[in-house]
């Protein structure tokens, strides 16, 4: 009796087929299964744990296509996918971790999840903020946020600085840590309620719409008539092109994402590289989990000034698990407005 109220009907999204090219909902299917929420004998240091919010992010499209020595290993169809997610700890085998403990990480997408390996899984201190927080502002975008602009960019006073897609979960917290430091910041984005928003909500000193403007080039130098210091870059192809003819001298460009290309089957080139050479500029890739480490410093800046309100976040929230898979491909043709979120259960 008591193994089968054990047992319980667990959701989950599950990948269909390995992608080519664009992501489509019928890529992925939701299905029903069942999940004892006891940990089986013998599994030492797992945790059981109900998923409450999840991350929809960019990078889980390059998991969906099969491919080989990427940073983070491809997902297998037929299975659930897995991603960032907000949720509590129903069952543990792990020294680290008890009943009811909330915890942000890698999860299943899914109703329950059991995390073998919950090496990559943080506990969460502070709750005077919204749970859904540590999918993007206080997760692994946030972190993003800041490791790319202080640890890359090293923002000096008074230095100009521009963010692609920047209302999205990284580039709206950019915009902020850049005015924090007292940097001059514009943004753009592809929808003119999203530039309202870089201005009026996120503090950006100006902003545009990529989608109204014929030419890059002509774009940035209105922007920054003395060129651009610092880049955060998230988008990638013509875009880049375009902000390499408009760097200053000793110019930093973050590489943090390059969304613009995650849907090509053949990747655009970028055809003016020797700015790179001439202007001493220095680019640089970077992935967060190289800057884990840094999570406590991350949050001892950064959650005062979200009480005090000086930064503010703006999450788009998605309710149901069945919501995922449409809110997952609604971020290739910007359809959120901020974070995607998705919620599974409020507690």
């Amino acid at each position: 009796m008591g193994e089968e109220l054990m047992n319980r009907s667990n959701k989950q999204v599950i990948l269909n087929n390995y992608v080519k090219g664009s992501v489509n909902e019928s890529d992925m299917s939701v299905r029903t299964s069942t999940i004892s929420l006891k940990i089986p004998e013998g599994q030492d240091g797992a945790v059981l744990v109900k998923n409450l919010y999840l991350s929809c992010d960019p990078y889980m499209l390059n998991r969906m296509k099969k491919v080989e020595g990427h940073y983070v290993d491809s997902f297998t169809p037929g299975s659930p996918i897995t991603g960032y997610g907000v949720s509590k700890v129903l069952d543990s085998s792990h020294p680290n971790f008890k009943k009811d403990d909330l915890i942000w990480g890698f999860t299943g997408w899914e109703e329950y999840s059991l995390i073998k390996d919950p090496s990559q899984l943080f506990k969460i201190q502070e709750t005077n903020v919204p749970l859904s927080y540590y999918t993007g502002l206080l997760g692994m975008p946030g972190m993003t946020a800041y490791a790319g602009f202080f640890e890359l960019c090293s923002p000096k006073k008074g230095e100009t600085v521009y963010v692609s897609a920047a209302s999205g979960a990284v580039g709206q917290l950019v915009g902020q840590l850049a005015k924090l430091s007292g940097c001059y910041v514009v943004g753009s984005a592809g929808s003119n309620d999203k530039v309202d928003l870089l201005k009026n909500k996120f503090g950006f000193d100006d902003a545009f719409n990529y989608k109204e403007e014929q030419d890059y080039n002509v774009a940035l130098k209105r922007y920054f008539p003395d060129g651009i210091d610092i880049y955060f870059e998230n988008v990638g192809g013509k875009m880049l092109e375009a902000v390499l003819n408009n760097m200053r001298l000793h110019g930093r460009i973050a590489a943090c994402g390059m969304i613009s290309q995650y849907s090509l089957e053949q990747p655009e080139g970028v055809h003016n590289l020797l700015n790179l050479i001439t202007k001493r500029i220095r680019m640089e890739g970077f992935i967060v989990f190289d800057y884990y480490h840094l999570y406590p410093k991350f949050l001892e800046m950064v959650l005062p000034h979200i009480n005090q309100g000086k930064i503010t976040y703006v999450e788009d929230v998605a309710q149901g698990l069945e919501s995922a898979p449409t809110a997952l491909v609604g971020l290739f043709s910007g359809r959120n407005v901020g974070k995607q979120v998705v919620v599974v259960a409020r507690e």
